[in-house]
């Protein structure tokens, strides 16, 4: 199995009581950061992530970082999956990884009732005290948007391959007026459909924390916004598009959680243009024959019309 070692894996997780015995492991297909395995011995299912297999940026594919903030979140309204191991040990699959809850959920159509209620998912995470939750510490509140705007030119530096048109000129714009931030909140960094477990119209657990910290909340919202409304662009692999409302997810979202949201048109152009730097990553890997799984051929495609909506919103 790429990326894991299965008779290692099975001597580390049953010396932790997590598993017994002999195990067989299932890739997640879809996925285009972190490599995700359904895990199972003869009695039970678990799932394992890992980071992707070569190139890998500096400040991604934080596995205790994951694991840490999905366990905070676990008696909270946020739903997450229990936690249940994590290894920093690269001998045993080459790389950290953690272990946790296989919930039970599939892919859905982002209809105006998901959106909703996705919606809803994030104002609750984002009332959420940090301190009360054991994550006070977890990152650097002040100055949290200039930092973003750099971190994700410095990714892009770190990933560059081929001449992307306009994406220097988005970078200079986000970084030329970047808005002052309301109170902090958690962050997850990547809130999006794909990023999610549905059944039977609801949440029942949100994935993929790896970006995870504690900043300025609305630019969770503006990439779950830009997802929602180009949800063609979700470099999950999903079709996941369906007819929803932008303006009155926005309006839901600031209805529960108290935020002002006037600026949004900003914080959406950073996130294209973080989702461009994200892709063009992926694109990278793909060049150097470093992905594994099915769709990567045209990832790279994504990157233009990200850059051209991210001018038209700063």
């Amino acid at each position: 199995m790429p990326g894991l070692d299965l008779d290692r894996l099975a001597a580390r997780l049953s010396e932790a009581g997590v598993t017994h015995g002999p195990l067989t492991a299932e890739l997640i297909e879809g996925g285009r950061s972190n490599l995700t395995y359904v895990v199972r011995d003869a009695d039970r299912t678990v799932v394992v992530r890992r980071p992707p297999l070569g190139h890998v940026l500096a400040t991604a594919h934080d596995m205790g970082r994951e694991f840490r903030v999905m366990g905070a979140l676990r008696d909270t309204d946020v739903p997450v999956p229990r936690m249940y191991h994590f290894c920093d040990d690269v001998e045993v699959v080459g790389a950290p990884f953690y272990v946790m809850e296989h919930v039970e959920g599939a892919p859905t159509r982002l209809t105006p009732e998901v959106g909703d209620h996705l919606a809803g998912v994030l104002a609750r995470l984002h009332v959420i005290d940090p301190a009360a939750v054991g994550l006070g510490d977890f990152g650097r509140p002040e100055g949290f948007l200039d930092r973003q705007v750099k971190r994700w030119k410095r990714q892009l530096d770190a990933s560059r391959s081929r001449e992307v048109a306009g994406i220097d000129e988005l970078f200079a714009r986000l970084a030329g007026d970047v808005p002052v931030s309301g109170a902090p909140a958690i962050v997850h960094g990547d809130f999006k459909l794909g990023n999610t477990l549905i059944r039977d119209g609801r949440v029942r657990a949100v994935l993929d924390w790896e970006m995870s910290t504690l900043g300025d909340p609305l630019t969770d919202v503006a990439l779950f916004l830009l997802y929602s409304d180009f949800p063609h662009l979700d470099v999950g692999g999903l079709d996941l598009g369906g007819e929803v409302d932008v303006a009155a997810l926005a309006a839901r979202y600031a209805s529960e959680s108290g935020r002002d949201v006037s600026r949004l048109g900003w914080y959406v152009g950073l996130a294209c243009f973080k989702l461009a730097v994200i892709t063009e990553g992926i694109h990278f890997r793909f060049t150097q024959g470093l992905t594994v799984g099915a769709g990567f051929a045209d990832i790279g495609d994504i990157v233009a019309p990200l850059v051209e909506r991210g001018l038209r919103e700063v």
